[in-house]
């Protein structure tokens, strides 16, 4: 059968298939469930009777939302991953699935052995652009990135050449490896699960005025909202931040505290940890404003911010860099403002704007909030996966 790309804008329509087969996703890394494949993907799927199985190090076992969970040790560090191969090899195959699906590109080797050694069907989401992000990695140093980059990309490509599936989070990403071997390919866009995104209260208790979710960097544009707020602060406006997530290290993490401090921010901002996906709505409606601050670097010049999604589908107006993949969305959506990256006095004027009209920016949140409603959901995007793994399953070797 010939390879099939399937994505949002030009979905195929496969001859009627029967129940999928069981699906395994594995990972030996997360200690989390994941937001797209536990909860986006497997969770949903499992919900429609499909058998899965979810490998991981994440310390839960039974059954749960109908996923059948197996425990795996945890490991730190690449070196003990690698000497594990073989056990992990072992509980895979013992899952005896029809279908196994991995996100991790540290996985790759497992993966390769799983498919060309046990012939199983094997699916790979690269789920980001990972060449992009190897230019911005901090362990390694700027003179060796391109070549790291370089040696990220042939790997993906041999994934697109060797497995069954391919699978990205947005289009861009899947152009580049369009003509990389035969295997099907989809775009599974990271919308949010509307069962984990349930209707906002009619009437919330707002402890913040503004909230950030995802990695706190310099690249994530972490520093450009601290400035933004400092400026805020310096019009009068008594404005609280809400920043949750996670950075790169200890270093950066120490760095970030010391700057909320010398701009003298600290009863302005406050820091929490990443939180589980189900407590996510939750946490984000404690918000007035959702903001996505990315800088312009080549991973989010490609890569769609799922926390844009997230905020609309709490109801919340958004303000956002405006970079190429999320640009199309706000045209259409009417649900928020658009800044140039880095510039702090933009983002603090968009804003001070919002917070002096909370009526136009509350209708700006519901028009948010409608558009995940009737179309940014995962709910089609689970009809395509669906049709996605029916026609690998199809497929004959």
């Amino acid at each position: 059968m010939a390879a099939v790309a399937i994505d949002m804008v030009s979905p195929v329509n496969p001859p009627r298939t029967g129940k999928l087969p069981r699906l395994c996703h594995f990972t030996a890394l997360h200690t989390e469930l994941k937001s797209r494949s536990y909860y986006m993907q497997f969770m949903p799927l499992a919900a429609g009777g499909t058998k899965v199985r979810y490998v991981s190090p994440a310390g839960i076992r039974g059954r749960h939302h109908r996923v059948d969970f197996v425990a795996l040790p945890k490991r730190r560090g690449w070196l003990r991953h690698l000497l594990a191969i073989p056990s992990l090899l072992n509980v895979l195959r013992k899952q005896r699935a029809g279908l196994y699906h991995f996100q991790d590109l540290e996985l790759l080797p497992a993966a390769l052995l799983l498919k060309l050694l046990f012939r199983k069907r094997v699916v790979f989401d690269c789920y980001e652009d990972f060449p992009s992000m190897a230019l911005t990695m901090r362990n390694t140093p700027p003179l060796l990135r391109p070549v790291a980059a370089s040696i990220v990309a042939a790997a993906v490509r041999l994934a697109a050449h060797t497995f069954d599936g391919l699978m990205t989070a947005d289009p861009l990403t899947l152009r580049k490896m369009a003509r990389s071997g035969r295997c099907h390919k989809i775009t599974f866009y990271n919308f949010p699960n509307l069962d984990v995104f349930p209707p906002p209260a009619a009437d919330p208790a707002k402890d913040f005025d503004i909230v950030y979710r995802g990695g706190l960097s310099e690249r994530a544009g972490t520093w450009v909202l601290l400035d933004a707020m400092r400026l805020v602060t310096l019009r009068g406006l008594a404005a609280r931040l809400l920043l949750i997530g996670y950075c790169d290290d200890a270093k950066v993490e120490a760095a970030l505290r010391e700057r909320i401090r010398g701009l003298g921010l600290s009863a302005h901002v406050e820091l929490m940890k990443r939180i589980p996906h189900d407590k996510m709505a939750q946490t984000l409606s404690r918000a007035r404003i959702g903001i996505s601050p990315l800088q312009d670097i080549p991973k989010f010049r490609i890569n769609i911010p799922v926390k844009v999604f997230e905020y609309w589908a709490c109801g919340l107006p958004v303000i956002a860099s405006d970079l190429p993949p999320i640009r199309p969305f706000f045209k259409n959506v009417n649900g928020g403002l658009l800044f140039q990256p880095a510039a702090a006095s933009a983002l603090a004027h968009s804003i001070g704007w919002m917070l002096e009209h909370p009526e136009i920016s509350a209708r700006m949140g519901q028009n948010g909030r409608d558009a995940v409603v009737h179309r940014f959901n995962h709910h089609r995007e689970l009809q395509k996966l669906r049709r996605f793994f029916a026609l690998i399953a199809a497929d004959v070797h």
